[in-house]
């Protein structure tokens, strides 16, 4: 799952990035009005993290932005004690939670597991697709109760099929969110079939059917009831 977190203060934007990193998030970081609208304007989020007291603009209207683009994007005000007004008008025009600085990382962490959860999974602590199931808030899958051994790319992988299941998901979007900003710097998208191939093979040795369906000149699609 792809986070960006919208803080000017590096510090504190720098301490979130690692730890979220490190309960295996991936993570982009912008630090001004105009970074953070590039960035929600040309990468997909699963949740957005957003300081409303921004250089060069206010974040309520990287809150407006994301609704209006991609409404399915969960998102977190965060904000100095003083900007109650702000706060109200984040979540009437959309935001999903606000925390107040200054507030503790796994106070954080639980409101981001919290927002995916509702905005993905309908509030759901495990998520099932035929004999699969995955656990979100501890990074897991089974197959017909068995553990399946993911890397974290499969995993983010697999979490993104199921997140837009029986959605064409093109290669290029595929590769946008496994590696966010990195991506112009691959040589070629060929590391997106070898993740779903490895996927697929995984889940089958595995019990489950092949839910990973190849839709020949647009992309791959996730089917399973």
């Amino acid at each position: 799952m792809r986070i960006l977190i919208i803080e000017d203060e590096q510090e504190l934007n720098n301490s979130i990035v690692t730890y979220l990193q490190q309960e295996g998030y991936s993570c982009d970081a912008a630090y001004d009005f105009k970074e953070a609208s590039l960035k929600v304007a040309d990468l997909p989020y699963t949740c957005v993290l957003v300081d409303l007291n921004l250089p060069h603009g206010n974040g309520l209207d990287i809150v407006r932005l994301l609704k209006e683009n991609t409404p399915e994007t969960g998102i977190i005000i965060i904000s100095a004690k003083n900007a109650l007004d702000d706060r109200i008008t984040g979540l009437e025009i959309g935001a999903d939670d606000y925390l107040t600085k200054p507030f503790h990382l796994s106070e954080l962490n639980a409101r981001v597991k919290s927002v995916i959860r509702r905005r993905n999974f309908n509030g759901h602590k495990s998520v099932k697709a035929g004999a699969l199931e995955v656990f979100p808030d501890s990074a897991e899958a089974q197959v017909n109760g068995q553990k399946l051994t993911l890397t974290k790319k499969e995993y983010d992988l697999l979490l993104y099929f199921l997140s837009n299941r029986n959605r064409v998901l093109t290669k290029d979007s595929i590769a946008e969110h496994l590696w966010g900003d990195h991506v112009e710097a691959l040589d070629s998208l060929d590391f997106v079939y070898t993740h779903i191939k490895n996927l697929r093979r995984k889940i089958m040795e595995a019990g489950g059917e092949d839910y990973i369906q190849t839709v020949y000149g647009l992309g791959y699609k996730f089917a399973a009831e």
